[in-house]
């Protein structure tokens, strides 16, 4: 197959594209240049998309002996994940920017592109494993896709890879799925003469080069003055907007006077329409269901009692690297609706997160995934 492999300039992406190599297939390496700052150094961006990582990128292609190319996707990543990131904050969800990027650059803009260069499939350094589809040498094929967590569970992305859909997914290669460890890769990195081998790994939103979110949100979306107030509506202090704050959330409240039985507050919703914040006991963070919408499905669903579909015993995930909570699921896919009845409370649910549900033989299998409601 003719494989476009993308290299981000850490060891993942070289060592995968590496192995697609391995496999055969006919590799050409691109790098995605995402952010419009040309001058960001590692120095001052904790992310993925500095100078040098476009340069590492290069010297990995030119050691595998592939093609390399970069491609400006600055615009494609502004447009569909920053101006996501304070459109979902600005609406009072929290939203992961990863799900979104894998969702609408890393595989969606890339992959139709490629499609177009007449590239059958893409290899990234993601973790995660894939059956059917590109990964059995049928891309497009949709038939026995699955899509299940890596091996490797310390840095499993079947999480954030749930979003991409079948059709994405069936033209996506992970060469490191059956990957053991980190330190193997680093490892195989090594034992390839790889310049990556070493390289630290990105962390934080990579277009908040500071790691200050609220920072950025303010600088964004510009101070609000509003209320931090009780579940009953007694006003407890003043914020500078709500989008600064996360459900769960403990430290940095600036309240005014502490609760009454001395117990800590957390933030247990943030109101949009009103800019306020309520804040509350930790007992008010649990939640024994999930609504969730924009529903995708990776297999199909099974009949449940009252001709509804779905899933019962399998699992729920909230968070990229949270616990999955045992849970029946029911989906509507006509409606793109998922409601999933958590076997035991999950803490600090809050809208715009990504809800992926897992279940098969094994537990390991992606069966959907849904936007938090």
């Amino acid at each position: 197959m003719r494989v476009l492999a993308a290299l981000s300039g850490g060891v993942d992406s070289a060592v995968a594209a590496a192995r697609a190599c391995d496999a055969g297939h006919d590799v050409v390496g691109v790098h995605m240049a995402l952010t419009r700052n040309r001058a960001a150094t590692r120095s001052g961006s904790r992310g993925c998309c500095s100078i040098e990582d476009a340069a590492d990128a290069r010297w990995a292609a030119e050691i595998l002996g592939i093609p390399f190319y970069v491609w400006d996707l600055s615009e494609e990543f502004e447009d569909r994940v920053v101006a996501d990131f304070l459109s979902e904050y600005r609406a009072g969800r929290t939203p992961n920017p990863c799900v979104r990027c894998n969702e609408r650059v890393k595989f969606d803009a890339l992959l139709e592109r490629g499609l177009a260069m007449g590239f059958d499939a893409v290899a990234t350094g993601h973790y995660a494993r894939l059956s059917g589809g590109a990964a059995a040498g049928r891309p497009g094929d949709l038939s026995e896709l699955a899509l299940s967590r890596a091996a490797d569970r310390a840095k499993d992305q079947s999480y954030v890879l749930a979003v991409s859909g079948r059709t994405g997914l069936s033209r996506a290669l992970f060469p490191l799925g059956d990957a053991p460890s980190k330190a193997a890769v680093r490892a195989e990195a090594q034992a390839r003469g790889l310049p990556v081998a070493d390289k630290p790994d990105s962390y934080d939103i990579c277009f908040v080069a500071d790691g200050d979110t609220r920072g950025f949100l303010q600088r964004s979306l510009g101070v609000q003055q509003g209320a931090l107030v009780s579940p009953d509506g007694e006003a407890l202090g003043s914020h500078e907007g709500y989008f600064g704050f996360t459900v769960g959330q403990r430290r940095g409240l600036g309240l005014t006077r502490p609760a009454p039985d001395g117990r800590p507050r957390y933030v247990i919703e943030t109101r949009p329409a009103t800019n306020e914040v309520v804040v509350g006991p930790e007992e008010l963070l649990t939640r024994r269901a999930v609504d969730a919408d924009g529903l995708v499905l990776l297999a199909s669903p099974e009949p449940l009692d009252d001709d509804r579909e779905g899933w019962a015993d399998v699992s729920v995930q909230v968070r990229a690297h949270g616990r999955a909570v045992p849970a029946d699921v029911v989906v509507d896919a006509q409606a793109g609706t998922l409601r999933a009845e958590l076997h035991e409370g999950l803490r600090a649910l809050a809208a715009g997160q990504s809800a992926v549900v897992y279940g098969g033989a094994d537990g390991e299998r992606v069966l959907a995934q849904a936007t938090v409601r």
